[in-house]
């Protein structure tokens, strides 16, 4: 039987991580956070002391910036190096120097590969912001979530409030738009929605409202 893959894009805050590892908890499909990954490679640049903006020192680092996905009790971990950063690829500085290093292709490249074997020989939930597009042109499902730039602040401080970190609202909002501007622009595997995905605005939906409607989806096709 074909593996069944459900592909979730969006754009930061605007849920479909939280949807997506919901979704396939019920369906007890795999998850896979993708974003995740290009978090990862961040992280790897900034512990060496790589200039982000520079295009050339960061692919210069890719082969020694070595990628794992490990589920541990249902849960995806990163890891880089054998050290399990999931908590670390998650700092607001990371948030900026990602979207910066993902606009450049040899990283973009390296990753896809990535993730399309994992997705290759499993039932499999991904998301990210080009799994409908790029990464699983083919999927069984895709699902493109969005929601207003204020519900997206809102959650973004929750998330913050909840890790114990102080924030500027204002801040957040920029480094959201900002966010929303060099993805939907970029050249390479920009944000948008494909055109057979399903479009869901989330911004007044609960999580168990929009995980019933996509499952309602999918039993629909």
């Amino acid at each position: 039987m074909k593996n069944i893959q459900i592909a979730i894009d969006g754009p930061g805050g605007s849920g479909k991580s939280t949807i997506a590892k919901r979704l396939a908890q019920e369906m007890d499909f795999t998850y896979i956070d993708t974003g995740a990954m290009y978090r990862a490679i961040a992280l790897h640049c900034l512990d060496n002391n790589i200039d982000i903006k520079d295009e050339k020192a960061v692919i210069s680092a890719l082969p020694d910036a070595k990628i794992d996905i490990k589920h541990i009790d249902g849960v995806q971990h990163i890891f880089l190096k054998n050290e399990n950063v999931s908590h670390r690829i998650r700092s607001p500085n990371i948030s900026q120097s990602t979207s910066i290093i993902s606009t450049y292709l040899p990283v973009r490249e390296m990753l896809v590969k990535q993730q399309q074997h994992i997705a290759k020989n499993t039932n499999i939930v991904m998301d990210g912001r080009d799994i409908g597009t790029v990464v699983l042109p083919f999927a069984s499902h895709k699902i493109f979530l969005t929601a207003g730039v204020d519900v997206r602040v809102q959650r973004r401080k929750a998330e913050l409030v909840a890790k114990g970190q102080t924030f500027d609202e204002a801040d957040i909002e920029k480094e959201i738009i900002e966010r929303d501007h060099r993805d939907i622009t970029r050249t390479i595997s920009p944000l948008k929605q494909a055109p057979d995905a399903i479009l869901i605005d989330t911004s007044n939906m609960g999580i168990d409202q929009v995980v019933e409607k996509i499952k309602e989806e999918i039993k629909r096709k």
